[in-house]
């Protein structure tokens, strides 16, 4: 039975691989053919039968009690975050889940907000997709076009993990964002379509994909060195669009007064000299330009 199929499975498995033996309390004893937890050990400590833990985990019982999702949840050193996850595997709505794939719209009054915004902006689908961006965030990252995708970019594109010195911390954040994003829900063509491309493509996606963490993002600061204006620490605000489900509109934007401030406000600018591989150059931003004229 495949994670398609038996979501609920191959998190258990993920999540009890994560825990050791010392941090659950108890002796590590024999030799152990997997990293973590032993499915009786769970069992024992979480109090239920080991018969019926392996039920769980091999998708032959998907009806546990909150109170025992309780337990094993406990032993497995869920967070909240992790536990409202595994709440949604095993509840009948998310089992049921139907949903017709929608095109994913952006609503014309927020189209005109992100128009109107000062700071880099972009509006981004459920399985991040670039769907609208301002003029700035296009100079800042001019991978932040409409048909982008920033976890593609993320894991595949060379010039954008330099942009991002912090990418591979950037990428554990979006895998555990999209986890709980997803949920059971893995019907869809598009969700299937970009993780196969990048299991396929990627070894660290394989990695972290497979460690199942869940985690919403929030409010957090972003380094970025930019090949024009260098190095700058911006703060990144994901809000959620009313009236579009899954749609959110990212902000980039600065703490007031300091350096980074000076250093956007010269990327928006077309008076900006492009910096070449040793610091040095004359060429204007040419993108930059671009948005004067918008």
């Amino acid at each position: 039975m495949s994670e398609k199929t038996n979501a609920l499975g191959a998190y258990l498995r993920a999540r009890r691989e994560l825990v050791t033996p010392e941090q659950a309390g108890i002796p590590n004893i024999g030799v152990r053919r997997a990293p973590g937890l032993r499915r009786e050990e769970v069992a024992m400590l979480a109090g239920i039968s080991a018969d019926y833990y392996l039920r769980l985990e091999r998708g032959r019982d998907r009806n546990p009690s909150v109170q025992v999702l309780e337990a094993i949840a406990r032993v497995l050193q869920l967070d909240d975050d992790h536990f409202a996850h595994l709440l949604d595997l095993v509840s009948a709505a998310a089992r049921q889940r139907r949903r017709r794939v929608r095109k994913e719209t952006v609503p014309p009054g927020a189209l005109k907000l992100l128009d109107s915004l000062v700071q880099p902006a972009f509006i981004e689908g459920r399985y991040f997709d670039i769907l609208a961006s301002n003029s700035l965030a296009k100079a800042l990252d001019p991978r932040l076009v409409v048909g982008g995708n920033q976890l593609r970019d993320m894991f595949l594109d060379p010039g954008q993990q330099r942009l991002y010195p912090e990418w591979e911390n950037v990428t554990e954040c979006f895998i555990a964002n999209l986890r709980q994003s997803v949920g059971n829900d893995v019907e869809d063509p598009r969700f299937a379509d970009l993780v196969g491309e990048l299991s396929l493509a990627s070894p660290l996606f394989r990695r972290l994909w497979a460690r199942h963490e869940v985690r919403g993002q929030r409010g957090t600061p972003i380094r970025l060195d930019h090949p024009q204006i260098g190095e700058l620490t911006l703060n990144r605000e994901r809000l959620s669009v009313g009236g579009a489900e899954n749609l959110k509109l990212v902000v980039y934007h600065p703490d007031a007064g300091s350096d980074d401030a000076g250093k956007l406000a010269l990327l928006a600018s077309a008076d900006l000299p492009a910096r070449t591989p040793d610091g040095d150059g004359s060429a204007p931003i040419r993108e930059a330009d671009g948005a004067a004229n918008e």
